[in-house]
């Protein structure tokens, strides 16, 4: 026991929440051929489905960190959690557009405030030398809300319908709800009052501006490579789309069993020791993917990212954690709101470079360019 709360129970809550996270990430994009079909929505009003989960996600990164350092972390977590699943079930109920505009915008604000909320509360509950492995472990929990949905449509679609098979996993969420509801969790670190003097101070702290920036582009690329790999496959290899969609995949699994390890490895090595040679890891993975890979080289390339990846989180969030400790749910919403605008950004970017006469052949290029940026930054920032 720790302060009236259970240590163990409140990272079970935490694991939870990052759980609905996953969920709320990738269900629209699972489901949303079945809506088109089901509703004969048109391009323009798909259109106006997707944009409104990043601009619901970016607004729950914006808000949680003052009010988990005021009312606590249980004030946001368990209704983030009621949130997401009620915005699932409005996926299954609503036909009317405005009616699953508001749903969406729901699954991305509890997806948005649980990323933030459950990492800043792990961090809390966390000491010095265990914030970056605990951090990892909460990490695949992400993996197994984001992959459990897709892989119960793709079984289950033959023989349910898409609803079904919703109300299905949100029963199973709200099993998840119901374990969390008694937990105690730790005290509000700020309980006297909204710390915005102290907030709006962090916005002019370079380290934590330089350590977000790191997000930037690591959320960036995240985007990217879920979004424009398999356009690249297509375009500049003769891999078919569906062995493009495996090397997407093992991007997913990689890491995932990176994350894995690092639960041990963080243990017995510094966290920010690691992430320099995981920027090298991922620029390889990289480089694997030009000049027209063949199937192995491309599915090696895409878990050697995805192993690359996975370290970034775990290592900035646990420094953020530990040179913020009063106002970590703060620090944590400006960072990872700062992330959200670099997916948004990098997103648009490779938009722009793909409608240029063969501009998807940059992609890698441009991927180990943001990498090195990456690099710089983190060597700044530990000055």
């Amino acid at each position: 026991m720790n302060s009236g709360y259970h240590k163990n129970l409140v990272f079970t809550a935490a694991c939870i929440g990052m759980c609905f996270f996953g969920v709320s990430m990738i269900t629209l994009g699972s489901v949303l051929p079945s809506l088109v079909t089901k509703l004969e929505l048109s391009g323009l009003q798909t259109t106006s489905l997707v944009t409104f989960l990043p601009i619901g996600m970016l607004a729950g990164s914006l808000i949680f960190g003052p009010i988990a350092d005021r009312f606590g972390h249980k004030a946001l977590l368990v209704p983030s959690c009621i949130i997401v699943l009620s915005g699932l079930e409005g996926l299954i109920f609503f036909e009317s557009i405005p009616l699953l505009q508001i749903s969406i915008v729901g699954i991305g604000l509890g997806g948005g405030i649980l990323n933030g909320e459950t990492n800043a509360l792990v961090s809390d509950i966390s000491g010095e030398s265990e914030k970056g492995s605990r951090i990892s472990f909460l990490g695949v929990f992400y993996g197994l809300g984001a992959l459990g949905i897709p892989s119960l449509l793709g079984v289950l679609s033959e023989h349910y319908s898409f609803e079904t098979i919703l109300q299905g996993i949100g029963i199973i969420m709200l099993a998840g709800i119901l374990f969390c509801i008694p937990i105690r969790f730790p005290a509000p670190k700020q309980a006297q009052g909204f710390p915005v003097k102290e907030g709006l101070g962090l916005l002019k702290e370079s380290s934590l501006l330089l350590l977000s920036f790191i997000l930037f582009f690591q959320s960036g690329i995240e985007g990217v490579c879920n979004n424009w790999s398999t356009s690249y496959f297509g375009q500049v290899t003769d891999i078919p789309a569906n062995q493009g969609l495996i090397a997407l995949t093992c991007m997913v699994a990689g890491l995932t069993v990176a994350r894995m390890l690092q639960i041990v490895l963080f243990k017995k090595i510094q966290p920010a020791k690691v992430l320099p040679y995981s920027l090298v890891l991922t620029a390889t993975g990289f480089a694997l993917l030009t000049a027209a890979p063949g199937f192995i080289r491309a599915a090696a390339g895409m878990a050697v990212i995805g192993m690359g990846l996975s370290s970034t989180y775990p290592v900035i969030l646990s420094i953020l954690g530990t040179r913020y400790p009063s106002l970590s749910g703060t620090a944590f919403g400006i960072a990872l709101a700062i992330a959200l605008i670099g997916q948004t950004a990098m997103n648009g970017l490779m938009g722009m470079v793909f409608t240029y006469d063969n501009g998807i052949v940059l992609y890698p290029y441009i991927m180990i360019g943001s990498l090195a940026i990456m690099l710089v930054l983190f060597k700044r920032s530990l000055k």
